[in-house]
């Protein structure tokens, strides 16, 4: 299994802190956003290969954090320039996929984000289920579903229906930007784009894919904290303690 880390975003609501510097490589109680999502991985899981998908403005900052790391981190710029031309989540994680000819199970996140449980939770659910999977919490505010992914579960925690950012969303359960693909349904990608899926959420290729393949949906272990503003970003500066193994 291979990570592969979405951080193409511009990161608007931040500006201007992030009008020249990506989100995640901001500091949190002493590391970047990114050191602590990739050194607990590496401790909790068998994965080594971290594939950072970067825009072309923000490559170079991503590639110099690279560099200095003592982990396997391959940078790959995007081409684009501007929020405007974005390619959006799915594709790129499709344009990942054909430029470096990946061929493997993919933990997929977001690059942006502060928890304070280890992901090592998330891919031994995988093992367990075998098959792809996402994670999903609680949202009792009806206002923030409607600007989520928001899932339909069975019995069995797979997923029977998925949608982003829906008006009328059909449950309380929001699905979080952590999703593990099989190797096999890395590679409907393409297929899933080429059949009108959304690109720009990431999540909309599993809202293709349940239809399609089994994916289970694992309750998130612990919280998840959003960094949207610069308000935001200095209480969790001012009270995110580490992640929880």
């Amino acid at each position: 299994m291979i990570c592969l880390i979405l951080a193409a975003g511009y990161a608007t609501r931040l500006y201007p802190l992030t009008e020249n510097f990506p989100k995640p490589l901001l500091f949190v109680n002493g590391k970047t956003i990114l050191d602590w999502l990739v050194d607990d991985i590496s401790k909790t899981t068998h994965i080594k290969r971290f594939i950072v998908i970067s825009n072309h403005k923000f490559a170079c900052h991503f590639e110099s954090w690279a560099k200095a790391s003592r982990h396997d981190i391959t940078v790959v710029d995007d081409g684009t320039d501007s929020n405007e031309n974005r390619l959006g989540a799915v594709r790129d994680i499709e344009f990942a996929i054909d430029k470096l000819g990946l061929d493997d199970d993919m933990l997929v996140i977001a690059g942006d984000n502060v928890l304070d449980f280890s992901l090592g939770r998330f891919t031994a659910y995988y093992k367990e289920k075998g098959s792809s999977c996402v994670m999903r919490y609680y949202e009792a505010d009806e206002r923030k579903l409607l600007k989520c992914g928001v899932v339909t579960i069975d019995g069995d925690e797979r997923v029977t229906e998925m949608t982003e950012k829906s008006p009328t969303p059909a449950t309380h359960w929001c699905t979080p930007p952590f999703y593990i693909y099989t190797r096999e349904d890395a590679k409907k990608i393409k297929q899933a784009l080429a059949e009108g899926c959304g690109y720009d959420a990431p999540g909309s290729f599993i809202a293709w894919l349940c239809h399609s393949s089994p994916v289970y949906s694992m309750e998130m272990p612990g919280s998840r904290y959003d960094i949207g503003n610069l308000e935001s970003y200095n209480e969790v500066k001012n009270s995110y303690r580490g992640i929880e193994k």
